[in-house]
């Protein structure tokens, strides 16, 4: 396809990028060596920095010493001060925004962004995409319209702070040279019903040459969805040129089959893992699905390893200290004042040169009613596994522990599935997942094998039962997703009103 002026330009700036990114991944190490020096120095003179002794750390142990791992609680008192109009908090001066994310146990949070941090947010976004259209060669699709699917770009105010969710802060720090491709238009970003919004979206968009589209999955598909509706099309007639699809927030494989059955061709697909603490790591070659951590993004990482995690004393790593094939939960240090900041998610390193990893799930994200520690990576590896068997495909799903069970009956794991296509034998597909469950986790192996638990047991559910459920605690759309694993029954006792009939 011949390049416009637009792609052309972008050309020499995304070989340039590609190179930066090789470079800096060979030096991972001594880049974050660093970056935590930048990050104390620049601190030092802050409320936090005088009571931490940032400018007399003078080596790692030094600062694991004086600096404990905290999460949002830990953290809030400073947070408040900022809110009362605090400066030289967290980090020089005040924040310019705080990313609103809703927390289980500290009602809504207030992650501090600084304007140093939405730009190296802004930029990781950028070479993620100029990386992949440089080892691709499809500078084309800067040619056409891109689509973010993202929250209200409209802000409120906080302590004289903007605030508003992250995607919509980012929403203002869109390029130019971008946003002149970007839909939908920023009154359609603003409605705040997400039915609403992407009815909206799809009549902004039908008739449009669409290049690049990016969300969260589940959301995507959401779209996708209408759009076949309304048309009557496959997206791939819809958009013909629509070439690569960039996603993140939630494991693509349970998804991948019905998008692209939905497309109606094999389209590329990049994966970043971004958040309101940073912009974490990106897919860097279309040839694995592994993503290369961010080393130079005005972020310190340390890792601890995940059954450590709520321990009194557990380990802290840095980068050259991970061993490949571990869990660990990942924990921040950046350029907006958080510090020893435990994020919740755990990650797994697969490659040290360069540093490669892939998102394994959350800290409060497990099953483990009975000490068998169930984590995402295994149920989302089991069901994808089982796709490859036994024909079917899903919109959504999540496990939850069955405890109370009546007389005679064994405790189990209840995994709710609101299917697409539904396979041809439900119990077949039973069957083949807990058997590999069982080879994933030892644990559990033990249990089922021991009589403690009875195999697992598939819940179908109705059309939209998880739209419903995230409708009723207002987060349907957005940024919003599903947790693949709850420890309890508080949606899993949502989505028994939602089951299929027998």
């Amino acid at each position: 396809m011949k390049l416009n002026f637009r792609s052309t330009l972008i050309k020499p700036a995304a070989a340039l990028t590609a190179r930066r990114i090789q470079r800096d991944a060979k030096r991972a190490e001594e880049i974050q060596v660093r970056m935590l020096e930048k990050l104390l120095r620049k601190a030092a003179s802050t409320h936090f920095g005088k009571a931490h002794g940032f400018s007399s750390i003078g080596t790692y142990d030094d600062f694991k010493e004086r600096v404990p791992l905290r999460n949002y609680e830990d953290l809030k008192h400073y947070v408040e001060l900022v809110k009362k109009g605090g400066k030289d908090v967290l980090w020089p001066g005040k924040p310019a925004y705080f990313a609103k994310t809703s927390g289980t146990t500290s009602g809504t949070k207030y992650i501090p962004v600084t304007r140093e941090s939405v730009g190296y947010q802004i930029r990781a976004a950028r070479d993620a995409l100029f990386n992949y259209a440089h080892e691709t060669g499809n500078y084309a699709m800067f040619d056409g319209k891109l689509i973010f699917l993202t929250g209200s770009p409209e802000l409120d105010e906080v302590g004289g702070v903007a605030t508003g969710r992250l995607s919509g802060i980012v929403n203002h720090h869109v390029p130019a040279w971008l946003r002149s491709n970007q839909v939908p238009g920023y009154e359609t970003n603003c409605i705040v019903d997400w039915e609403e919004k992407i009815d909206q979206i799809v009549k902004e968009t039908i008739n449009l040459d669409m290049r690049l589209i990016s969300g969260i999955p589940p959301w995507v598909q959401m779209y996708f969805d209408l759009l076949i509706e309304r048309s009557g099309k496959s997206i791939q007639e819809l958009f013909p040129n629509f070439t690569l699809l960039a996603h993140g927030g939630v494991n693509f494989e349970p998804y991948r089959e019905k998008m692209m059955r939905s497309i109606g061709k094999t389209v590329d697909n990049l994966e970043t893992y971004p958040a309101s603490e940073g912009f974490f790591a990106f897919q860097d070659t279309q040839s694995e699905h592994s993503l290369l951590l961010n080393v130079d993004g005005g972020i310190f990482y340390e890792f601890v390893p995940a059954n450590e995690i709520f321990d009194e004393h557990p380990a802290r790593l840095r980068l050259d200290e991970v061993e490949l094939g571990v869990n660990y939960a990942i924990i921040i240090n950046n350029n907006a004042g958080l510090w020893g900041y435990v994020i919740g998610d755990t990650v797994k390193f697969v490659s040290k040169n360069p540093y490669k990893l892939f998102v394994t799930g959350r800290t409060k994200h497990f099953i483990s009613a009975f000490g068998e520690h169930v984590i995402a990576e295994e149920v989302e590896g089991a069901l994808t596994k089982a796709a490859q068997a036994i024909p079917f495909s899903i919109f959504e799903f999540t496990v939850a522990p069955r405890i109370t069970v009546g007389e005679g009956q064994l405790p189990h794991h209840e995994w709710y599935m609101e299917f697409d296509e539904p396979p041809a034998d439900l119990q077949a597909l039973e069957a083949n997942i807990d058997a590999d469950m069982r080879k994933r986790n030892s644990y559990y192996d033990d249990l089922v094998e021991g009589a403690i638990l009875r195999p697992l047991k598939i819940i179908p559910l109705k059309r939209g039962a998880f739209q419903a459920y995230m409708r009723s605690i207002g987060k349907l759309g957005g940024q919003n997703k599903v947790p693949r694993l709850s420890n309890d029954r508080r949606i899993a006792d949502f989505l028994e009103g939602q089951k299929m009939e027998s």
